[in-house]
């Protein structure tokens, strides 16, 4: 439960207290405008995101007999005014025989020139089939809360009007987050692989890519093709602002190292119809080399993990967040293996 949600039941318990006491003794009222002034600082602090320098969430310790794996948890958005105190990670990093990079997942192309031919192909790929707008595809309903939503945070842009909607949505998520102080980041990684370099230690990707021979073939039938993503861009509006609040007592959470709020905040719901709606068209399933990218990407980074575990001493691991935590999370499932897990305390 948020502070937010706390203070406006703190607030209202106050007032039923002050009712019933009106019948015998009144509260003075300085007491009662001290409680609703408690109340609306406490309503504040949880709008307001972390700044400066900030360690970052403790890592998980992955071990089997004598070797051990140390797990980073990333997250993404956060504090955009937020500076990551990286001191101790480099240690680990330091002392480490390997770093294991996030499990990537990707659309690549077996040659250079390949992707250069890709190109052209690319403008345009956000815009609908046949200039259908979002008025077009959606109910009235969710297109009448796309416009309040759009006005609010996004402002007089009609150019995404013609937007498919999972692109669509994603725009808006990016105004949301910037309204409120967080940015899509993926520095931390980047820093922790600068790190590596630095100090000599193997970086091992982990991920997963399709290769495809012809880019510019597949991205024009991509073009072309409907996506099923009404429903991902109805869950994001239909969560859009308790999505917001949830992405912000994230990273703030994330910033100070507070796993316990991160542990208790999931809006998976909404990923998963926005991740379905490309991996379940019929773009992806006329090119085989995508289907069941989600659990290849699984298997190639547990297989990295095992082996490192198998090979080195000490190994450095990054994950999402998502990834780390939960019954099905990639921990769960080395731990399912027979490896111990521990968590930051």
């Amino acid at each position: 439960m948020n502070k937010r949600i706390i203070g406006a039941l703190v607030l209202g318990c106050l007032a039923s207290a002050a009712l019933a006491q009106a019948s015998t003794e009144p509260a003075p009222a300085a007491v009662l405008q001290q409680a609703q002034d408690a109340a609306q600082a406490d309503a504040a602090a949880a709008q307001v995101v972390v700044s400066g320098k900030r360690p970052g969430p403790g890592l998980w310790k992955v071990s089997k007999g004598d070797h051990v794996m140390w797990v980073f948890g990333l997250y993404s958005p956060l504090p955009q005014k937020m500076a990551w105190d990286a001191g101790r990670v480099e240690r680990l990093v330091a002392q480490s025989q390997a770093v294991l990079t996030p499990p990537r997942a990707g659309i690549g192309t077996s040659s250079f020139f390949g992707t250069l031919g890709a190109l052209p192909a690319m403008i345009g790929m956000k815009k609908n089939p046949d200039g259908a707008t979002l008025q077009d595809l959606l109910p009235a309903d969710v297109y009448a809360r796309w416009q309040a939503l759009k006005g609010k945070y996004i402002g007089d842009d009609e150019g995404i009007e013609r937007y498919r909607p999972l692109f669509a949505s994603s725009e808006l998520m990016d105004a949301g987050m910037k309204k409120n102080g967080l940015v899509r980041s993926v520095e931390v990684s980047r820093q922790i692989e600068k790190i590596a370099r630095k100090h000599d230690v193997k970086l091992v990707e982990t991920g997963y890519k399709v290769n495809v021979d012809n880019p510019g073939q597949a991205l024009r039938e991509f073009k072309k093709s409907q996506l099923e993503d009404v429903a991902c861009f109805t869950k994001t509006l239909e969560r859009f602002e308790g999505d917001i609040d949830a992405m912000r007592t994230r990273a703030n959470a994330w910033a100070n190292g507070n796993i316990a709020d991160i542990n208790n905040i999931d809006y998976a719901e909404r990923e998963d119809a926005c991740n379905d709606a490309v991996l379940n068209s019929a773009f992806a399933r006329n090119n085989p080399a995508m289907r069941d990218m989600r659990e290849r990407r699984r298997a190639s980074w547990l297989e990295a993990a095992e082996t490192a575990l198998d090979k080195n001493a000490t190994t450095f691991a990054m994950l999402s967040m998502s990834e780390i935590t939960g019954p099905k999370s990639y921990l769960a499932a080395l731990q399912a293996k027979g490896y111990t897990v521990e968590s930051p305390k």
